[in-house]
């Protein structure tokens, strides 16, 4: 299938993000023509929880790639394949005709809490991936959630002949075929592709053995042709029929290829709202503190170890609303560059929303530390990005414990629109930062697997060599790294020593 439109020289890679969708048109050398977004709503009817309508994101992906066919000028002659990503952890309950039977419980939606501490309570061998199996499992993963629908909507559950994901539920629509991505259910659902496949044996200790009925049996590999699109859905998007459609995965590790980190030892640094660590591996370990590692979740052959930390980018958003007076982030960095490192006596530990790795800590809380009357917005702003920087410094100091040691990072996202947090990012690790050509890395890396698919490059690695540059690498300075260390020790105690106190705050 991957090889009907040989005439083809462009491949579309979409991007379904939390807020929007995201299509793009890409040459063989990974340069978008374009790219057009279009958002979707979501829903908060409870606490902890957060919904989206299924429908909503194939009317977006219709749109996006009918319209940015048009705004690129791009015939669907020239497609050779289309591809994409989606928020991972985003459960679908489906009925036999492949409608959705409730709103889509979204990833961010954490209602799942008691659940999630019931598969950590169980006990499985399958959990070792959560941090050797001390855990805790994440209410954001798919068992829990399918968890709480078999405990409190019941019928929903009995009545979905398929309960997927975001990613399942599009190439569902696409092609007419139940398949699961790899990526997905390696990283989310347990699924161990060296031993064993699903957990049958964890599902049985939940009486959850009824959802193996109910998952896409079929597991591809990322790059693998699914199918070719169909008639309908042909129509809906502006595209040939027969299209091939490539299977993609979740959206921080398809970001993974389309930053260049192919290789064991390299690193992904995905920047936002929140900060995702993601390395390669060409051996399986776990270990306190990491998540992982996951088998040929990205490239067979290979291990992927993931990190995470639940503030930094939204840290620096709330400090720019708290200060507000006309002062944007350019002044407040121009102002921040001119500090020393370590803003002038001031620790900020960047746990505003808990901490995810290494502590994996809820109820932690953030800190702004050694405040004086001297200090002024500025040294607030630089130590919140150096509070950050230490954060992430701590994960990859995990992992070096484990005996993962990266040798660079290629970072994407927010962080790379400052030259300073960068530079910090790099001061405080060590580590060489490399900035790629193309910002939108999850796009591009299913334009990647769009590519491989379509036989227009003879594999992943290959296509990720002709479509990846990087466009500049910020070295770290030996100098400030030394003064750094210093400082990332009264960081590295901020935690142990205040976490009975945080704690205490945490349930007031």
């Amino acid at each position: 299938m991957g090889r009907r439109y040989l005439s083809g020289d462009l491949v579309i890679g979409v991007d379904g993000g939390t807020e929007s969708l995201r299509a793009g048109v890409f040459d063989l050398a990974g340069k978008p023509l374009g790219y057009v977004s279009v958002p979707y709503e979501t829903r908060f009817p409870q606490p902890s929880w957060a919904e989206q309508d299924p429908e909503d994101w194939w009317q977006a992906m219709g749109s996006a790639v009918r319209r940015v066919l048009v705004e690129t000028g791009t015939s669907p002659d020239r497609i050779a394949a289309i591809c994409h990503d989606a928020t991972s952890c985003t459960v679908v309950a489906l009925d036999a005709n492949g409608r959705a039977l409730r709103p889509a419980l979204i990833w961010m939606d954490v209602r799942a809490g008691e659940q999630a501490a019931r598969v950590a309570g169980s006990g499985d061998p399958a959990l070792k991936v959560n941090g050797a199996g001390h855990g805790p499992v994440s209410a954001e993963w798919m068992i829990p959630k399918a968890l709480w629908l078999k405990d409190n909507e019941p019928d929903t559950l009995s009545r979905a002949a398929t309960v997927c994901e975001f990613q399942d539920y599009l190439n569902l629509r696409l092609t007419g075929r139940r398949v699961a991505s790899i990526n997905n259910a390696s990283i989310r659902w347990h699924y161990q592709h060296r031993d064993g496949g699903f957990q049958q044996p964890l599902l049985a200790r939940l009486a959850l053995e009824d959802l193996l009925d109910k998952w896409p049996r079929e597991v591809l590999a990322l790059g693998e042709v699914i199918g070719p699109v169909i008639d309908s859905a042909a129509a809906h998007l502006g595209l040939n029929r027969g299209t091939p459609v490539v299977q993609g995965g979740a959206d921080a590790f398809i970001a993974m290829l389309g930053l260049g980190v192919i290789d064991p030892g390299a690193l992904a640094l995905i920047t936002g709202s929140s900060h995702l660590h993601l390395g390669m591996s060409d051996r399986p370990f776990q270990g306190r503190g990491i998540w992982g590692t996951y088998a040929d979740a990205v490239l067979p052959g290979l291990h992927v170890i993931e990190g995470g930390q639940t503030s930094t980018g939204s840290i620096v958003n709330w400090f720019r609303r708290l200060v507000g007076g006309g002062l944007d982030l350019e002044t407040l960095g121009r102002e921040a560059a001119t500090l020393p490192p370590g803003a002038e006596g001031l620790i900020v530990l960047d746990h505003f929303q808990g901490n995810r790795t290494p502590h994996t800590d809820p109820n932690s809380r953030g800190v702004i530390s050694g405040l004086t009357l001297k200090h002024g917005p500025a040294h607030v702003f630089r130590a919140i990005m150096e509070g950050v920087a230490f954060g992430t410094e701590l994960i990859l100091e995990t992992m070096r414990e484990h005996g993962y040691r990266p040798s660079h990072a290629a970072v994407c996202g927010g962080a790379t629109r400052s030259p300073l947090w960068l530079q910090i990012h790099a001061d405080v690790s060590g580590l060489p930062l490399d900035v790629t050509e193309v910002p939108d890395a999850p796009a591009l890396g299913s334009a990647i697997l769009a590519a491989t698919g379509a036989g227009l490059h003879a594999d992943i690695p290959s296509a990720v060599r002709a479509m990846v540059r990087v466009a500049r690498r910020i070295e770290p300075d030996a100098g400030r790294h030394a003064v750094y260390r210093e400082i990332y020790q009264s960081y590295r105690e901020t935690y142990p020593v205040l976490a009975p106190v945080l704690h205490r705050q945490a349930r007031t």
